[in-house]
């Protein structure tokens, strides 16, 4: 037994291990020293190395997804039929020897030879361009958000007290006296007539807000802030119109886009930042082939947006189970277990743009009343705190979504909730059933309290009765 060998089999056949670098690629092939070899990182280089590997026969590659640096290179050698692994880089700092990028390499290359290294998750190339320009859109919508607070902060060294008078200093109201200001009129009078009839505030409130000290730097500060972000809202406006025509074009390419149409979603409203150029409802109906994601609570027109560019219609289906997904998206608890008990079940750290998208969903379900995820909410609050509650309703969003997706099957409630201007509208449809009848809607109220107050008489009476007997 001392002198036997341990030997593991070999998974993947003709095996390469790539450490990436910023300005240079180490690959090796082999165990040997002659098997490694360096290469740069201009697209001659990345040509040279791919054909490297053909020369050598080599049909799969395993990659540390290190930074930004790996998409070039994973590019080339996907055009070129090599089956590529992503790896994540904590699965390959396992080796207990002197770090270098040769010995790095080679250690990758053992490790996906035996079949230890699974790969990443990664979208079709039409999902990558729209999530592409999804995440520049949010970028855009942050840097306005910022360019907004220094607005504001700008305006109170002005002591132009614009954000006491309207709920936002970026609304029609806010932006038409901020521009009046950065042209020169500072006449509080003046300024008050660019209210908006929806404005709360009264022309005469307006005006005494905007008496400032008008000192020089900080108007020029405040200009030159506007005029950032009106350049942001354009930008914002151009890519959502080159969004609108990337999800056309997948539409026109797909010969199995349903003509159907889904429910109208009025309590959904769109907010400033939601995309204007298409109407999500539809796009994502048939985008996702007949599937209605907005019909589950919580579930605005950003989570769709994010749904649709992090995964992709397909995306989804490379996932076996839910729960693969849920823990792809680091929602469920990793388990661990030893001696047959549990000893951890903490979720995962580390968040991606659909994790945060589905806990922002999650707080508006902890929002709502009279619904079932809202139920399933409070009662997670309840036995484990909020913070873990908002975790679980996200996991049940996730897992919602996934199946609704992949099994092609409407969202189906246990109850059935109706949002605020549904119950207005019920309420208005009650109201007239009852005028049809004639029936007086007081004389009504009256009978409904003189009931209530009947059965807590009797109720009373019935305690008094058995307190009676008791004694």
């Amino acid at each position: 037994m001392s002198n036997e060998i341990l030997q593991m089999p070999i998974i993947n056949q003709n095996a390469a291990g790539i450490d990436v670098g910023s300005k240079e690629h180490f690959v090796a092939i082999g165990q040997g020293k002659d098997h490694v070899r360096r290469f740069g990182v201009y697209t001659q280089d990345l040509k040279a190395l791919t054909q490297y590997l053909i020369k050598n026969k080599v049909t799969t590659v395993a990659i540390e997804s290190t930074g930004d640096y790996w998409q070039n290179l994973y590019t080339e050698l996907i055009n070129n039929d090599i089956d590529v692994y992503l790896v994540n880089g904590k699965y390959t700092k396992t080796m207990n020897k002197k770090k270098t990028d040769v010995i790095d390499c080679q250690w990758i290359q053992k490790l996906h030879s035996l079949g230890l290294l699974p790969r990443c998750f990664l979208p079709d190339e039409s999902t990558e361009k729209l999530r592409t320009l999804c995440r520049h859109r949010s970028n855009l919508i942050a840097a306005k958000a910022s360019t907004s607070k220094r607005m504001q902060k700008y305006l109170k060294l002005l002591n132009y007290r614009l954000d006491i008078v309207v709920r936002d200093i970026t609304g029609l109201t806010g932006l038409k006296i901020i521009s009046e200001i950065c042209k020169g009129n500072t006449n509080p009078q003046e300024l008050a007539k660019h209210r908006h009839y929806n404005c709360r505030k009264s022309e005469e409130e307006l005006a005494k807000a905007l008496v400032g000290n008008n000192r020089e730097d900080y108007l020029f500060s405040l200009e030159q802030e506007y005029l950032r972000h009106q350049f942001l809202i354009s930008q914002l406006e151009d890519c959502d119109i080159r969004i609108a025509q990337l999800l056309n074009v997948y539409l026109q390419s797909r010969d199995d886009v349903t003509d159907e149409l889904p429910s109208e979603k009025s309590h959904k409203r769109l907010n400033k930042n939601s995309i204007k150029t298409v109407d999500l409802n539809i796009v994502a109906y048939q985008y996702f082939g007949g599937v209605d994601l907005l019909d589950i609570p919580g579930i605005s027109h950003g989570t769709v947006l994010s749904i649709m560019s992090e995964v992709g219609p397909e995306g989804l289906g490379r996932f076996s189970t839910a729960k693969h997904f849920t823990s792809w998206l680091r929602l469920a608890p990793n388990n661990k277990i030893s001696g047959g008990k549990t000893i951890s079940s903490k979720v995962p750290k580390g968040s991606n743009r659909l994790k945060i998208a589905f806990r922002n969903a999650a707080f508006s379900i902890a929002r709502l009343k009279d619904s079932p995820l809202n139920k399933f909410y409070r009662r997670m609050s309840f036995k484990k705190g909020t913070t873990k509650a908002i975790t679980a309703t996200a996991r049940k969003l996730a897992t919602i979504t996934w199946n609704i997706i992949t099994k092609k099957v409407p969202y189906k409630s246990q109850e059935k909730y109706l949002f605020l201007d549904q119950k207005r509208k019920k309420i208005v449809r009650i109201r007239k059933k009852i005028a049809k009848f004639g029936i007086d809607p007081q004389r009504l109220r009256h009978l409904h309290k003189t009931r209530i107050q009947d059965g807590v008489r009797q109720k009373n009476l019935g305690f008094s009765t058995a307190w009676v007997n008791v004694s």
